[in-house]
């Protein structure tokens, strides 16, 4: 189930040689009459016109052909309809080889736009044109191959080896390890086996599978994330809209300057020939297209960048909102530490260990946090959950639940202080889990969240991209979250804090910084009203429909917190791009348009500066490629 993309890039070579065969025609038209000139130098009037407009008209034809399109689109005022209309002028002055060499230079900007095109559109991920073509279900004792689209949640698919695994589903069957590259960008497999989860568009590399499909094809983790992927670079961001009032303005601003140009000095001074020169040479370049051209451009290459290291953003305004964020502010479990709890110590008091793990983990029977999950796996002694009853989670604080009819509470300390149970205190630099039963405090457990490896220098590569805050954020108690903020080296930790609790804190941050933008760093769905109180929300380990589907701007396909200094120079890069190509665009234009008002410049010069401005910018977008 390989996409194959034949058809879309016969399309853009046939428009490259499109652009190229006037070009090498014209060129090779100029030399014959520059050859035929210079062996006959007493030429009838006649054939010296010929020799004369025949080079520009061929170099004519691309410029026409466009400028005709844009004129039945409704853009009559196109950068090639002003080009077209300079070099009428000039060749009606007889000035035929200075219409052909600025037609020349335009063609070549032309030319550069499309071979810089097709190379971004090689660069665009594989994930953005990734369609399986079929599911394969067992039916009747046979294997049918059919439309992913038409298959129902429940359904039981099979996927053999080295095959596109095309819906999201349960393992029901088999162990294998998949590859899931095209989202993340990095080589390696993930083990599988009954009861995992997978996403639509990993590899399976192992044996066959066998899969329950638990979601619509159309609502699959493939379609929603490759949807974001295929529509970010249509977006427009608002230093874009920016850059086409400045253009709106600025077109008939220099069209009208041009005419004044024309007309007031000949009229004082005369010499109509020469002031009629220097406003065409304003008419040639009285657009903006080139550097909006070159900032499309810019940003398609960060974002197909940031898609390549599984960094998925939703659009332009997202990665500028990246780039200028001042501060960043982490969720701990899950982001910066691994999420994988487990039991490292046991302190009971008038109870055995084992009884203490048994119990706790006995009114966690119905959770999904992951220091429920340690709890249970800790346990040693099984308590029928059907003897759990009246169960109720805390958000932030821990659980409660009856347990053979015995209240039970399991949590922090401010979940004790609330029931009025005096608990321990302790020195320990790791999470602690109180438990008490029928108002009875009988210990606490010792749970470990590792650091995840690489976060500390992730934390410090954020403050090498410009970032001037890192806050962490923390259910835990002062002691841990503190302990983990230095191991970190972030700026502040704010701990103890429910889910809600964490909107209101990104609030006051809000409200705190002077500078930038604020990110947020979190879980997609736990952490979903923190990412959309930020100014922009960054989701890590966001391999999934749900993510897909929730406001998160940036998703971190894989757990690797090191993508986030990584997405961050990306952005920055882009936005760094943008901004100076238009800057140095906007000031050639007026310092070609200045010395043109002195007749310092003429009009190959000018429509070469420009040339060769659109192309510098092109190159600083293709380098957006090599940041890592």
């Amino acid at each position: 189930m390989k996409h194959k993309d034949t058809r879309r890039r016969g399309k853009a070579r046939i428009e490259l040689e499109r652009e190229l065969l006037p070009l090498i025609i014209a060129l090779a038209l100029f030399i014959a009459a520059s050859a035929v000139g210079a062996a006959y130098v007493n030429l009838p009037k006649w054939l010296t016109v010929v020799t004369g407009v025949v080079p520009p008209l061929a170099a004519a034809f691309t410029p026409l052909r466009k400028a005709g399109i844009r004129l039945l689109d409704g853009k009559a005022l196109s950068y090639d309809m002003l080009i077209i209309l300079a070099c009428i002028a000039t060749g009606c002055m007889q000035n035929f080889t200075e219409a052909f060499f600025v037609l020349v230079a335009f063609d070549a900007g032309s030319c550069l736009e499309l071979i810089f095109s097709e190379k971004n559109r090689k660069r665009t991920p594989y994930l953005a044109h990734l369609r399986p073509e079929y599911a394969v279900v067992e039916q009747d004792g046979k294997m049918n191959m059919v439309d992913p689209g038409r298959i129902r949640p429940g359904t039981v698919i099979t996927v053999g080896k080295n095959e596109l695994i095309p819906l999201d589903g349960i393992v029901v069957d088999g162990a294998s390890s998949v590859d899931a590259s095209a989202y993340t960008g990095e080589h390696g497999s993930i083990d599988v086996g009954v009861g995992n989860e997978v996403a639509a568009g990993c590899v399976n590399l192992g044996s066959t599978l066998k899969i329950r499909v638990t979601g619509l094809y159309d609502n699959s983790t493939l379609m929603r994330t490759a949807g974001i992927v295929e529509n970010a670079p249509k977006s427009v961001s608002k230093r874009e809209k920016r850059f086409a009032r400045i253009s709106k303005l600025f077109t008939p601003i220099v069209i009208f300057l041009a005419i004044a140009l024309a007309v007031v000095p000949s009229i004082i001074m005369g010499d109509w020939l020469d002031w009629t020169h220097r406003a065409l040479i304003f008419l040639a370049c009285a657009s903006l297209a080139a550097p909006l051209t070159a900032s499309s451009m810019a940003y398609f290459a960060g974002l197909s960048s940031a898609v390549g290291h599984g960094i998925v953003i939703r659009g332009k305004n997202e990665l500028e909102m990246l780039a200028s964020s001042a501060t960043v502010v982490m969720d701990k479990t899950g982001t910066v530490t691994e999420g994988s709890f487990s039991v490292t110590g046991v302190e009971p008091k008038g109870i055995s260990s084992a009884d203490l793990v048994s119990l706790a983990a006995a009114a966690e029977s119905y959770s999904n946090h992951p220091i429920a999950l340690s709890l249970r796996r800790a346990g040693t002694t099984h308590i029928d959950p059907e003897h759990v009853t009246n169960v109720r989670e805390l958000a932030g604080r821990g659980v409660e639940a009856d347990v053979y009819g015995r209240r039970v509470l399991v949590g922090n300390t401010a979940l004790m202080n609330t029931n009025g149970i005096k608990c321990d205190r302790t020195d320990r630099h790791l999470s602690v889990v109180h438990v008490a039963a029928g108002g009875i405090y009988y210990g606490y457990i010792i749970i470990d969240d590792r650091v995840k490896d690489g976060a500390k220098d992730a934390v410090r590569e954020l403050y090498d991209a410009g970032i001037e805050k890192a806050v962490l954020l923390t259910s835990d108690t002062d002691r841990v979250g503190k302990a983990v903020g230095r191991a970190l080296g972030v700026s502040d930790v704010m701990t103890e804090l429910s889910p809600e609790d964490k909107v209101v804190a990104v609030s006051e941050l809000l409200r705190e910084k002077h500078t930038g933008k604020l990110a947020f760093v979190g879980d997609a769905l736990s952490d979903a009203a923190v990412l959309r109180r930020a100014d922009i929300g960054v989701a890590i380990g966001a391999l999934s429909a749900e993510a897909a589907a929730s406001k998160s701007g940036i998703l971190i396909m894989s757990d690797d917190i090191r993508k986030l200094p990584l997405a961050m120079r990306i952005c920055k890069k882009t936005s760094k791009t943008v901004r100076l190509g238009f800057l140095l665009a906007m000031l050639v234009k007026l310092a070609v348009l200045l010395l043109a008002a002195f007749g310092s410049i003429g009009m190959i010069a000018a429509v070469c500066a420009d040339t060769l401005v659109f192309a510098s910018a092109l190159i600083a977008a293709f380098s957006i490629y090599k940041v890592n």
